[in-house]
């Protein structure tokens, strides 16, 4: 099978994504926007993005899968192959009213839908998948404290907890972090990732007694999904797929207050021990790669199957 992987920004997740495909056996190519500058995106860069699809689509795809609901309407606009659509959350959940129109009609007209969490399902008024995004459980494993903050060269007694964004990230809401952090019956150190190489993530998060996620709104968040594949407790506010991804995981809490969060970032440091984010029967669905693979696999000939199309290859 080959398949045409239409992408805004080619970020770590998506890549394992393809990652996770190519050993299914499907062929992948993609096509992207190129990184974003101090002005944002041009019309004129959509315009190069939709040329270098439908020069790629000529070249005998099985399915074309836009990734992002703003690239939807381009993998739309080509008439040749079969759209899959995965929504990836910030589009549909009201980051902005228009991106939410387009977002919603991409769906209404694509193929086949994904919905990467319950979150983001809810949002959604037609037919769909719900495949969550895997985390490699190779990368983000358990790593032994002391070891990694030997590493980052970070103080080995003291109480650390990770604020896994850059400050700067508003819909994270570092102040309530900071709040949290301030109320806790003892001194803990509040610390952040901004800039960060992918490959380091794992480091940090395996340095830090707990990681707290404060965020407004999200569909997600990845982070959380790393952490508990790091077995490191994580506090968070009751957003996007935190509930599913923590029921049971000790040392870990969701919460709908700042008084909660206080609390649960509190048990967590008394605790002092790993979570079992790992541990259960579901970890498999909820974590792992090679899952995704096989249900995107699912999805696409799906997608074909709607269009016709017969000739798709293994």
């Amino acid at each position: 099978m080959r398949v045409l992987q239409l992408v805004t920004t080619e970020s770590p997740f998506f890549e394992k994504q393809v990652e996770a495909l190519e050993r299914q056996g499907v062929s992948c190519t993609t096509v992207s926007l190129p990184r974003r500058t101090g002005d944002g995106r041009s019309v004129r860069a959509y315009g190069d993005l939709y040329r270098r699809l439908l020069s790629e689509v000529a070249g005998g795809f099985d399915v074309v899968h836009a990734n992002y609901g703003l690239v939807g309407p381009l993998a739309l606009a080509q008439p040749r192959r079969p759209v899959v659509l995965t929504l990836w959350g910030s589009e549909i959940m009201g980051a902005a009213g228009w991106l939410d129109a387009v977002s919603a009609w991409t769906a209404r007209r694509s193929d086949a839908v994904i919905a990467p969490s319950a979150a983001v399902s809810e949002r959604l008024d037609c037919e769909h998948h719900v495949v969550p995004f895997g985390v490699d459980t190779d990368l983000f494993r358990p790593i032994p404290r002391d070891d990694a903050r030997e590493l980052l060269g970070w103080d080995r007694d003291a109480d650390v907890v990770l604020f896994p964004y850059p400050p700067s990230r508003t819909i994270k809401n570092h102040p309530l972090a900071e709040a949290v952090v301030d109320r806790l019956p003892t001194d803990a150190e509040l610390k952040t990732m901004d800039g960060v190489p992918y490959g380091k993530v794992p480091l940090y998060m395996n340095a830090s007694d707990a990681v707290l996620v404060t965020s407004r709104r999200e569909s997600g968040p990845m982070v959380v999904k790393e952490a508990a594949a790091c077995e490191v407790p994580v506090v968070s506010t009751d957003v996007g797929f935190v509930a599913d991804v923590l029921d049971g995981v000790e040392g870990s809490s969701v919460c709908s207050s700042r008084e909660e969060l206080v609390d649960g970032l509190a048990a967590a440091l008394e605790s002092d021990g790993p979570a079992n984010g790992r541990a259960g029967p579901d970890v498999p669905d909820v974590l792992g790669l090679d899952r995704m693979g096989e249900r995107l696999v699912d999805v696409y000939r799906s997608a074909a199957g709607r269009r016709g199309v017969t000739d798709v290859r293994a």
